[in-house]
């Protein structure tokens, strides 16, 4: 196989994924990679394999969305026996549904997060790069994100990883032309029907704003919102008690504007732990009422201001009698 001095490439693949598992991965855990088979999951293939060999092994999800997607799949396959790879290409049990890209995202997950399980993997590897941070940076902002969203794409979640979050995609590509490595190219990354597709192709001409440094702001905004979190939890701890009639009471509120945000957040949490998240203008808005000692509702929920805000079950509706009488 052609080589292109790969050896600082893979040095750097170490140090990065290293940096991730807290050593775990030179100490030889098993690492699982989702390859679709574009040319960055074919990158991260190789430079997982050739980093740490006899370690890793490779799925590909078939959502069979896609007639050429099977194909895809196979091909990926077909090079990894290869290479003395175990590969397995996975499917949804059920078709996808609903919002096809967030749907065909989890059906994803779970099928890896199912795979990786039952082959004894401590990691999965997915091949995210410092350009995709960027677009999703630039999402979010026009969204009006704040610091947890502008984290972006999380270098660690769990048990997922992805070590490409400094690397661009064009040392991908000159990895995947050097190694001479198979790939496809998914045609819904230039449907500009979809926001980060189109975003992506009016971000091409765009030299001035640098992927990789965008990628250490995400990260930076990462770490803050893990410390915000940590210090919500202490006072959370210290203030928020259960009222004993399905409420919550926060005993005290004189905190910067975030940690009432985030602190009323974990009483709706406590309340209802499968409801929505709450939007951020949502919460500013309850915020403004119950600092002036107002109410306000979120939900099936009624917040209460004063010297303690409360959180109480709203009261049910008034539903208008069909005479037209309330």
């Amino acid at each position: 196989m052609p080589n292109a001095r790969p050896e600082p490439q893979l040095e750097r693949f170490r140090d990065d994924l290293d940096a991730l598992t807290e050593g775990q991965a030179t100490k030889g855990a098993g690492l699982a990679v989702a390859v679709s088979g574009g040319p960055d999951s074919m990158a991260l293939l190789w430079l997982a394999t050739r980093a740490f060999p006899g370690q890793v092994k490779a799925a590909t999800v078939d959502h069979g969305l896609r007639p050429g997607a099977r194909a895809e799949a196979e091909m990926v396959a077909a090079w990894c026996r290869g290479q003395g790879i175990a590969h397995a290409i996975l499917t949804p049990g059920r078709p996808i549904g609903g919002s096809v890209q967030a749907a065909a995202r989890a059906a994803r997950y779970a099928l890896l997060h199912s795979w990786r399980g039952s082959e004894g993997l401590a990691w999965l590897l997915t091949a995210h790069h410092a350009d995709d941070q960027r677009e999703t940076v630039l999402m979010r902002l026009n969204r009006s994100s704040g610091v947890g969203g502008l984290a972006a794409i999380r270098a660690r979640n769990g048990v997922v990883v992805r070590p490409l979050l400094g690397w661009r995609r064009a040392e991908l590509a000159a990895i995947v032309e050097a190694q001479r490595l198979p790939h496809a190219q998914d045609p819904s990354n230039s449907d500009e029907r979809f926001d980060r597709a189109a975003l992506r192709k009016r971000l091409e001409a765009v030299d001035w704003i640098d992927p990789v440094a965008v990628s250490r702001s995400a990260s930076a905004c990462a770490d803050a919102d893990e410390a915000l979190e940590w210090m919500a939890g202490q006072l959370a701890d210290a203030h928020i008690r259960a009222d004993g009639k399905g409420g919550f009471t926060l005993d005290r509120w004189d905190f910067p504007t975030e940690m009432q945000r985030r602190l009323v957040a974990r009483m709706l949490a406590m309340a209802e732990a499968d409801g929505a998240a709450p939007r951020g203008e949502t919460l500013d808005r309850a915020l403004v009422r119950l600092r002036a000692g107002e109410k306000a509702s979120i939900g099936n929920w009624l917040l209460s201001g004063g010297a303690s805000w409360s959180l109480r079950p709203a009261p049910p509706r008034r539903i208008r009698q069909a005479s037209g009488k309330a």
